[in-house]
């Protein structure tokens, strides 16, 4: 469709588009709408750019598969990080959330997924094998399971303890104190925090 002509529905379409972004509603997606028509050309026009930018620079680190700019993540190209302790979460969003906590140095890896059987998501669509690599070298002596505490992360975090205790590497879960259900992405920082300092070994 050429989005240049003018038809009469640019409005329909922002309000189409918008509507589509996850937690906004139709509600949310007229405010922005309204928003973004009252507002001057130009800042329209950089928020267009920065999610052109965005995704034409962000891409998945070829060590962690958190979000990179560059070639390697910063946290990984980072040589201050303690390269003894490797963090595993779900989703990129995850080490952000243990990152704003200020507790942990170590590195991470993200699977981009968890465990779900409905969901036709099994180890092989994660990225259980690339872990497994980085834990080859002797250069890692723990691994912090931080999946969500709901029964897909639970899963996960048990067939990984599964995998990883035979290499001689000491796998812990976050501890007690996030809510069962809940996501890491919205845990406070003291919560957070405490769970990654009182973390248990399986």
């Amino acid at each position: 469709m050429d989005y240049t002509a003018n038809d009469g529905h640019a409005l329909q379409r922002l309000l189409d588009e918008l509507g589509r972004l996850p937690g906004i509603g139709p509600k949310s997606a007229q405010r922005i709408a309204y928003h973004l028509l009252e507002a001057d050309a130009e800042e329209a026009r950089r928020l267009a750019h920065a999610i052109l930018e965005v995704k034409q620079q962000v891409h998945f680190c070829p060590v962690c598969f958190s979000y990179a700019t560059r070639e390697r993540c910063d946290i990984c190209a980072n040589s201050s990080r303690d390269r003894s302790s490797i963090c595993v979460v779900s989703e990129p969003r995850d080490v952000q959330a243990i990152e704003r906590t200020g507790t942990y140095r170590g590195l991470y890896h993200v699977l981009g997924g968890v465990i779900s059987p409905m969901d036709k998501v099994g180890p092989d669509q994660l990225h259980v094998r690339e872990l497994l690599a980085r834990l080859a070298s002797d250069e890692v002596g723990e691994v912090i399971l931080a999946t969500n505490p709901d029964v897909e992360g639970e899963t996960t975090a048990t067939y990984l303890a599964r995998q990883i205790r035979p290499l001689g590497v000491c796998v812990t879960r976050l501890a007690s104190g996030l809510p069962v259900g809940g996501d890491l992405e919205y845990a406070d920082e003291v919560t957070l925090g405490r769970a990654i300092e009182a973390r248990r070994e399986l």
